[in-house]
């Protein structure tokens, strides 16, 4: 099968933009607050009951924080956990120093404040989460500790900027061990292979007249799963015989096709003429499954080989057979 340029690597970027984004804005939101507290611990870091008071008072600060607490400069915890509503004796003189969210700023604190760590799993409610620490100096800018809050992730408040699935081919390989053995198989005639021009039909009345924005063909085991523009939350299973019966065109109510879809309803069957092409093409290699998102315009296709690939409708049209199956 021909071999495309993965978008793998710009999607993974895309996203890793995202999450730094949304660690800019939760640094910006807690570092100033941070910087506030540890200046204050400095002179009372010897003094558990002082130090958890003044935690305490300050934690309305911090509102989004789950625990806050001081540890000295070898990473051992010097009070209680410190919450919104008390104190929590159970991780007093605990050992911090191996943690992930420890090792970065206990090796540069000679030239690092303030820290957020990576996300990870937390030892005891087993969530994702963050740590921020901030040093704590003495007038002669010795370290004395470190000021932890621990954060929840399901409770930080997020920014606009939500991540956007790129438009672009992404190409993802399957089970290798179905590739090993693509050329032991053929492909088996399906129920839906059999009556290919009524199932083709149907779905594009569907999607052009009656609100299916997002339509998937199973061609091996011969079903379809459609979600609904005015249902989206929800997907149906439609069997081969709903899918080979023009009275399911009555299940739906009649819709407008939506203006914000990318995809023009003269395509559409278009696409789906492609997705017989590739099906029927060649015995070995050939189209197990086919998805179109007449919203975000993307073509989803799943090949014999496990092979999988999401490329824009315009540019999947674009392509021949011969290109899928390296004869162009």
């Amino acid at each position: 099968m021909s071999e495309v340029k993965s978008a793998d690597t710009n999607n993974s970027n895309n996203l890793q933009q995202t999450i730094e984004s949304q660690r800019k804005m939760l640094s910006e939101l807690i570092s100033s607050a941070m910087l506030e507290l540890s200046n204050q611990c400095a002179d009372i870091i010897a003094k558990k009951e002082r130090m958890e008071t003044l935690i305490s008072e300050h934690c309305p600060k911090l509102s989004y924080c789950k625990h806050l607490y001081v540890l000295d400069a070898s990473g051992v915890q010097l009070t209680d956990n410190i919450k919104q509503d008390g104190l929590d004796p159970t991780h007093f003189g605990r050992d911090r120093s191996n943690r992930p969210y420890m090792l970065d700023i206990m090796e540069n604190s000679s030239v690092k404040n303030f820290s957020l760590s990576d996300a990870y799993i937390s030892c005891n409610k087993r969530r994702p989460s963050l740590t921020a620490l901030h040093t704590i100096r003495n007038a002669d800018n010795k370290l004395l500790g470190f000021l932890g809050a621990d954060f929840d992730i399901r409770e930080l408040p997020s920014s606009r900027d939500a991540y956007k699935e790129p438009k672009e081919w992404r190409q993802v390989k399957g089970d290798p061990a179905i590739r090993g053995g693509l050329f032991h198989q053929t492909r088996a005639e399906s129920i839906m292979d059999q009556n290919i021009d009524e199932v083709l039909s149907l779905m594009n009345e569907l999607m052009t007249q009656q609100g299916i924005h997002h339509g998937k063909f199973h061609f091996s085991s011969s079903r379809c799963t459609i979600w609904e523009i005015d249902n989206p939350l929800s997907y149906r299973l439609l069997t081969i015989d709903e899918l080979t019966d023009p009275d399911i065109c009555l299940a739906f109510p009649a819709h407008v096709y939506p203006e914000q879809a990318i995809v023009p309803q003269d395509k559409i069957m278009n696409v789906f003429e492609m997705f017989r092409q590739l099906r029927f093409a060649d015995e070995n290699i050939y189209l197990r499954a086919g998805s179109l998102n007449i919203i975000n315009g993307l073509v989803g296709l799943n090949f014999s080989c496990d092979g999988s690939h999401y490329i824009p409708y315009d540019e999947f049209l674009e392509k021949n057979t011969g290109f899928w199956f390296g004869t162009a």
